[in-house]
């Protein structure tokens, strides 16, 4: 039983009644018998506007004994309205509420005290639907059955985990109640759900107990009631919606508007500039997503390019997860502006995912969650790659695979959290499977660290989160298991993409501003990157300066600890197999050596993995604004803000750049190819397009992908060995005209060349070689004159010759 501290109310009871005029009186001595004097305690009756004469009864109970009080409401507002007033009155160490027909009987508080005290939870709350709940007098079968299904639906959206919301019967510690029902805004039956969704957010402990249970003639509950709840869920979940989350998202977009304005100003011709020839390549995967969708075709493996072997699309990034549910937008409105669109909602969509993520678990000041949601998605390493590779700047599902498994470590339902990892672990493989990668190296660099710093925390997560990452697994297995096969061991599969021993970051790429940064500089970013692309860190001086500074202030932290060591891990990670010091010769064996020749982690390029670092930045960033905007003084809060000010505005982005792509011929664009490519037959422009020159994408994919070329820019099989490799196996005659191209001498062609020509061009089943106008076009027109042994005609603005006939 309930003991009793000198000098302090240990309970109180609040009863909520609205036309309670026969049955007060019973539940009030029944409530008073029970309690005795075995406690210090206060029972407070709230009357909810009621029409007959239970306030009456009511005050002639506190007539009698002096530890009842009337709490009276002017008007009939609901239960919720009704709760609220009396456990805000409250004083009690802890507070029961029951109905006021004692459905529970109040000797079931029993049960409730003694597992609050023994699981050391902040509520227990009584379960009708506990397989030990006894239920003595039954409800008519039809409300039952309709009660059950209310109360299922209920969970499902709302609560999950918890049996019964509904019972009327539940104790809570008294401090934490009143902070919960002083929060909540619901009038209504669906405060219950309210109040348990306020002690899950703040992560106190519920505990369901199975209650005895009589139905009540009479009762205000009908099976129609629990349709309210959820009505009135609906309603608080849109006020929910704060003028923050607004604000912010509406300013993620602008943002996102703001560095696209460029190729947004003029879709028909904009070509970003720093995307050499990947605006193309994705163009082209999009219009081939759409067309697939169209015709019903297989969407993981195209002939259009690489004729006649083809391309693997899933051993691709095509990003199926948006270019197949945005495939009308590609259809009706061309490929160019679906590509805007992922790219700007992509981006702004990733920024408010990292804002939700660290409002929920970094800090309370939303608008300090948005301000390290924004350096999260829009860090120079992220800008760099929005002008060529979607894939790792469209990145809003990492931050709910990184919610969901901190959920699994919670241990609440670890079933159902584990199945949504699995659904969207398998979305996110279909959006880009090395961010995957990437950003389960994070979260176990962080799991690591945190499990360091909080041992106990991670003892008693361990079964939980290994639980769920196994029903996880199975939902991801069962649904990529095709795909994944079909991408390792179908149509032109290969094993891994090698990038050299020098694809890592120099030390100094992690101090330095980017090209695209405010305070950046082009020519010195461009000698510390691989290319404009892949400027994988570049976080500038001022922000590494800031975040160690911050470190240490707030080390006593776990999270800062764990953030700490997974942004320091990553960016010596990004360094690669071989760290080149700086201004000297030395050159030390990097930690990436013991991951470079792993499976999946030998296609990676290891500069990547400094992106890691921008959520850890974002977290800390966000961390340190909440906590300045509660400092005490305004000369702390001023200078903190100047210094994080001044750590960001270095790195701000500037719009990105584009210039006129070029035009499509007349002979593709008005479609006089048709006359010269027969079914079964490709056009082969001359050069071949490759990875370095891929306008020939843009001829199919702005012209309706009517005819297939050899040639291409993807990842594809090379040699025996199936190494992946950027563009098609070349072949003899596509290396002669790309020799001609890069400025080499023009070979003395005899009949050995013009053999291997004719078996090239039977390879590719070749019906038209097409040559635009470009610089080297007097010289590779030479070439294809010899090889094919007569001139050419000129057509539609390009110089072409009919070989379908030929070969």
């Amino acid at each position: 039983m309930i003991t009793d501290p000198a000098g302090q109310v240990e309970l109180s009871v609040v009863v909520p009644a609205y036309n309670e005029e026969q049955r007060l009186a019973p539940t009030l001595e029944a409530i008073r018998g029970h309690l005795g004097d075995s406690c210090s305690w206060e029972l407070i009756v709230v009357d909810d506007g009621s029409a007959d004469e239970t306030v009456r009864v009511a005050r002639e109970a506190a007539a009698v004994d002096p530890r009842i009080h009337v709490v009276v409401s002017e008007s009939n507002r609901g239960k919720g309205h009704a709760l609220r007033l009396g456990v805000l009155a409250s004083y009690g160490r802890r507070v029961l509420i029951t109905d006021a027909d004692l459905a529970t009987p109040i000797e079931e508080l029993d049960h409730l005290a003694k597992a609050m005290t023994e699981g050391e939870t902040a509520a227990a709350i009584g379960s009708r639907a506990h397989p030990e709940a006894n239920i003595e007098v039954h409800q008519s079968r039809l409300r039952e059955v309709l009660g059950r299904m209310g109360n299922r639906l209920i969970r499902a959206v709302a609560v999950p985990g918890i049996r019964d919301t509904q019972c009327g019967f539940k104790l809570f510690d008294g401090d934490k109640a009143r902070a919960a029902f002083a929060d909540a805004r619901l009038d209504g039956w669906g405060i219950d759900v309210e109040i348990l969704q306020f002690f899950r957010r703040k992560g106190w402990a519920v505990s369901e107990v199975p209650v005895r249970w009589a139905h009540q003639e009479g009762s205000k509950v009908g099976a129609a009631d629990y349709g309210k709840v959820l009505w009135e869920l609906a309603r608080l979940k849109a006020r929910a919606i704060r003028r923050a989350d607004l604000v912010l998202g509406a300013l993620y977009l602008l943002s996102s508007v703001l560095l696209y304005k460029n190729l947004w100003g003029d879709l028909g011709r904009s070509y970003l500039s720093d995307s050499m020839q990947d605006q193309n390549q994705w163009e082209w995967f999009f219009a081939v997503t759409a067309d697939n969708v169209a015709h019903l075709r297989d969407p993981l493996f195209t002939t259009v390019q690489n004729f006649p072997d083809g391309v693997n699309l899933m051993g691709n990034t095509p990003m199926l997860g948006l270019s197949v549910p945005l495939a009308p937008v590609t259809l009706a409105f061309g490929p160019t502006l679906t590509w805007a669109l992922v790219l700007t909602l992509g981006m702004s969509a990733t920024a408010y995912a990292w804002y939700w993520l660290f409002a929920r678990r970094v800090t309370e000041n939303r608008w300090a969650a948005g301000l390290g949601g924004a350096l999260a998605a829009f860090a120079p390493p992220v800008i760099s790659h929005g002008t060529a590779h979607p894939n790792f700047c469209v990145l809003f599902m990492i931050p709910l695979i990184i919610d969901r498994a901190l959920r699994l470590c919670e241990g609440r339902n670890v079933r159902r959290d584990g199945v949504i990892l699995g659904l969207f672990t398998t979305y996110q493989i279909f959006l880009g499977e090395e961010v995957l990668l990437l950003a389960s190296l994070g979260m176990a660099l962080f799991a690591l660290s945190y499990a360091l710093a909080r041992r106990d925390t991670a003892r008693a997560a361990i079964r939980p989160l290994a639980t769920g990452l196994g029903y996880a697994l199975g939902v991801c297995l069962v649904l990529v298991a095709y795909p994944l096969y079909r991408q390792f061991a179908g149509a032109q599969s290969y094993h891994s993409v090698l990038h050299g021993d020098d694809a890592g970051n120099s030390p100094l790429a992690l101090i330095e501003f980017s090209g695209r940064s405010l305070f950046g500089d082009e020519a010195t970013a461009d000698k510390l990157a691989l290319n404009r692309t892949e400027q994988n860190a570049f976080y500038g001086w001022p922000l590494v300066a800031l975040a160690c500074a911050l470190v240490i202030r707030l080390w006593r932290r776990p999270l800062v600890k764990a953030l700490a060591f997974t942004g320091a891990a990553a960016a010596v990670l990004s360094l690669g197999q071989k760290i080149r010091i700086p201004y000297t010769g030395v050159v030390l064996p990097g930690p990436w050596k013991l991951l470079a020749h792993r499976p999946l982690f030998e296609s990676v390029i290891e500069g990547r993995v400094a992106i890691i670092c921008a959520p850890v930045l974002g977290a800390l960033i966000a961390l340190a604004a909440g906590r300045l905007a509660l400092a005490r003084t305004r000369a702390t809060r001023v200078a903190g803000f100047a210094a994080i000010a001044l750590a960001l505005l270095p790195i701000v982005p500037t719009s990105y750049p584009t210039h006129a792509r070029p035009e499509i011929p007349e002979f593709i664009s008005a479609g006089l190819w048709k006359k010269y490519v027969r079914p079964g037959e490709s056009l082969v422009p001359v050069p071949l397009p490759d990875p370095g020159s891929a306008e020939a994408l843009h001829w199919q994919s702005a012209t309706g992908l009517g005819f297939s070329v050899p040639g291409g820019y993807f990842n594809g099989p090379w040699g025996p060995d199936r190494i992946g490799i950027y563009g098609a196996s070349p072949r003899w005659t596509s290396n002669l005209f790309n020799d001609i191209r890069s400025g080499k001498p023009l070979p003395d062609i005899g009949a050995d060349w013009q053999n291997q020509a004719r078996a090239d061009l039977a390879y590719w089943r070749a019906g038209v070689l097409v040559l635009e106008p470009q610089p080297q076009a007097p010289q590779l027109y030479e070439a294809v004159t010899r090889l094919v042994g007569r001139e050419g005609t000129k057509v539609g603005g390009v110089w072409i010759w009919d070989v379908s006939r030929v070969r």
